[in-house]
């Protein structure tokens, strides 16, 4: 589009000059991050004489952005997308919109902002000298969520450059950009430069988790007051509720180790030798702090047998069929999967290792040794059944358990967080949901507001 004959190559070379200005930088709410305050230092380039009617190219180039990437994400090549503002005065008035390119290397948490060229063009209306200066812009990052971070001056701007319009005359109307539009984005996750945001906030669940006896597993749950699980399998009998049991997760997410507890449920259903399983998590919601993208979030359980089986059974969920709403609640499915038991007798089934995958980042949540068990099954051994396998609650033993996909978008949501009560697994929509969200990934378990910004 610059390379149309519109654009001036003036006969006076391209003057760039550098600006510095105090600036405030506010992260995108979901980060909970405070605002950042910080010195933004920008060159730009225009040409130093041109005429009326020709089309100019401004550059903006950030020598300095106001805020560091925050030590929350390292942020990936290619995923950060500045756009930016200059104001118009002497002769003209008025605003150019710059933007610049998604192109970025590789920025590592607690780093400097690396941002690309913003650049716009404008079309020169009527003599005299036009100055041009810098003002607020925005940094989007698309992954692992997209997130826009807003940085404005907090302080009266020198121009950067001048202009001197000759032959022409008319009223100013300012000068006409071709800048971009893209102040954010609709990418899949991220967490944005500089720091944070308010967040969503939760409405949280009040399940307690079950106050259950019972079962031949006296496992203590840390988590929570059960202490055994249902037992059926024997008989004729075909459907097998679980007892709810109360886990105490440790989750690595994308944001560190936090601490969770979530009431589980684990159900069975005979076919054949084989049992169909349905993990289900107690119904609680939280509102979205963002707008999630439909197929963004997928969650799997290992679930852990015990008891004359050993190993884990795969448990999953589908993927989220629709955009889940700034505000919305947000929900996990029912987890299912297919039980073929290797051993002959009592086997338990106890909640096991939860991964959550969303937009592109992974949250491991891992129960404590002593889990509860959630149900006690009379099983007869199948060929390739679970049996004999470590019961780690990593992946299937030999002849492990074949997990069935699918699931059903009905179910527990995940309990809301909180130290205070057993309400416990906060989906954030994303964590990040990525950041951390649940990224960035799907689960924030302490407000965002509380981690560290680094300035």
């Amino acid at each position: 589009m610059l390379g149309g004959a519109g654009i001036l190559m003036a006969a006076s070379p391209a003057q760039a000059a550098e600006v510095s200005y105090a600036t405030e930088c506010v992260p995108p709410p979901i980060s909970g991050l405070p605002a950042v305050q910080g010195t933004t230092k920008v060159e730009l380039s225009a040409p130093a004489e041109a005429k009326v009617g020709d089309e100019i190219e401004v550059v903006w180039k950030t020598v300095a952005a106001a805020s560091k990437n925050p030590d929350v994400l390292d942020l990936g090549a290619d995923t950060v997308k500045p756009t930016g503002t200059v104001t118009l005065g002497g002769s003209a008035s008025g605003e150019l919109k710059l933007e610049g390119p998604r192109q970025n290397p590789p920025i590592p948490k607690n780093s400097p902002m690396v941002l690309p060229d913003m650049k716009g063009t404008l079309k020169l209306e009527t003599a005299g000298e036009i100055t041009l200066t810098p003002g607020a812009y925005n940094i989007n990052v698309s992954k692992p969520i997209s997130t826009d971070t807003k940085c404005a001056p907090k302080e009266e701007v020198e121009a950067g450059a001048t202009i001197k319009v000759t032959e022409g005359g008319g009223s100013t109307t300012g000068g006409t950009t071709s800048g971009g539009s893209d102040s954010g984005g609709t990418d899949a996750g991220g967490t944005s430069s500089g720091g944070a945001d308010t967040g969503g906030t939760t409405s949280g669940g009040t399940d307690s988790g079950g106050t259950t006896a019972g079962g031949s597993d006296g496992g203590a749950d840390t988590g929570g007051a059960s202490s055994g699980g249902s037992t059926g399998g024997g008989g004729g009998e075909t459907d097998f509720p679980g007892k709810e049991v109360s886990v105490a997760y440790a989750c690595k997410t994308p944001i560190g180790d936090k601490n969770a507890t979530s009431p589980v449920r684990i159900s069975a259903k005979k076919s054949g030798g084989d049992y169909d399983l349905t993990v289900k998590f107690s119904k609680s919601v939280m509102d979205s702090p963002i707008d999630i993208p439909a197929g963004q979030v997928k969650p799997s359980m290992d679930v852990k047998l015990g008891g004359a089986d050993k190993g884990t059974v795969k448990v999953e969920g589908p993927v989220n069929k629709e955009v889940i709403k700034t505000g919305a609640p947000i929900e996990i499915p029912d987890l299912t999967g297919t039980y073929k038991p290797g051993a002959s007798g009592k086997s338990t089934l106890s909640p096991g290792v939860l991964t959550v995958m969303a937009a592109g980042t992974t949250t491991t949540c891992t129960p404590p040794a002593g889990v509860a068990v959630s149900l006690e099954l009379d099983t007869s051994a199948q060929p390739g059944g679970a049996s004999g396998g470590s019961g780690s609650g990593g992946a299937a033993d030999s002849g492990g358990a074949a997990a069935s996909g699918g699931g059903t978008d009905s179910g527990g949501g995940l309990a809301a967080t909180g130290a205070e009560d057993d309400g416990a697994l906060r989906a954030l929509g994303l964590v990040a949901g990525t950041a951390i969200l649940l990224g960035g990934a799907v689960f924030t378990f302490t407000p965002w507001r509380r981690l560290r910004g680094t300035r």
